[in-house]
């Protein structure tokens, strides 16, 4: 099976670290959170893995190479400008078989078989893995009425919304959906397929999920694994 990973991004919520090393390459305990991701996939046997790369491309091929060491045949495309988070998909030829995308600096123990096996059974052009997340308010929320009375007071609530955790099941069919080299991202992507009336599958797993992308995330990233890594490996 083939995947996607997106690591062209340039991590502007992580800097300063981010000025000199590419979000991927951030250090999880004793490995990059990109080499994370790429044995979880290997183990779950997505073997075949193009790495969608811009900013500070250079390291991250001399850090994977070929993939080799992981146990992974790793190829590269490069984008010269910013192509959002679908757009690099237009540039990657041989997309002719189902295919997995996903980011390439997330923490988590989905199971992405399991996953696979939910998207061919539900027979969608996309299958969108949603995580439900919840956010506390550390404020007391009151609710108003027209006429500016106090309806109701909540103290510090926490809400819990369904999210997307940034990783992705396609048909190839997904692919006439974007134009060749014009920068789109992976919602308006699935925003184009349910106005084309597509339907597009939601596969829902409540293990564990953090996109290390901000310096509280990334620090909670790094406890989590340094306390169970063989949950993630």
């Amino acid at each position: 099976m083939k995947a996607i990973i997106l690591a062209g991004g340039k991590g502007t919520r992580l800097a300063p670290y981010t000025t000199v090393l590419p979000k991927p390459l951030m250090p999880i305990g004793d490995k990059s959170i990109l080499e994370i991701v790429i044995r979880q996939l290997v183990g779950h046997g997505f073997k075949e893995i193009t790495m969608a790369v811009g900013y500070h491309a250079e390291l991250i091929i001399a850090y994977c190479g070929d993939g080799s060491k992981f146990g992974a045949d790793i190829s590269y495309s490069k984008e010269e400008n910013p192509m959002g988070t679908a757009g690099p998909l237009s540039l990657i030829s041989g997309l002719d078989d189902t295919f997995l995308v996903m980011n390439g600096d997330l923490l988590t123990d989905l199971n992405y078989e399991k996953m696979l096996a939910n998207h061919r059974l539900r027979k969608t052009m996309a299958t969108l893995a949603v995580f439900k997340k919840e956010v506390k308010i550390d404020l007391g929320v009151v609710k108003i009425d027209k006429s500016n009375h106090i309806e109701n007071y909540i103290e510090k609530p926490v809400y819990q919304y369904d999210v997307s955790s940034g990783i992705y099941i396609f048909e190839p069919s997904v692919l006439k959906y974007l134009k060749k080299g014009i920068k789109t991202d992976l919602p308006e992507l699935i925003l184009r397929l349910l106005k084309d009336g597509r339907k597009v599958n939601s596969f829902r797993f409540k293990g564990y999920w953090l996109d290390i992308g901000r310096h509280d995330d990334y620090d909670k990233a790094i406890l989590e694994y340094e306390n169970n890594p063989k949950r993630f490996i």
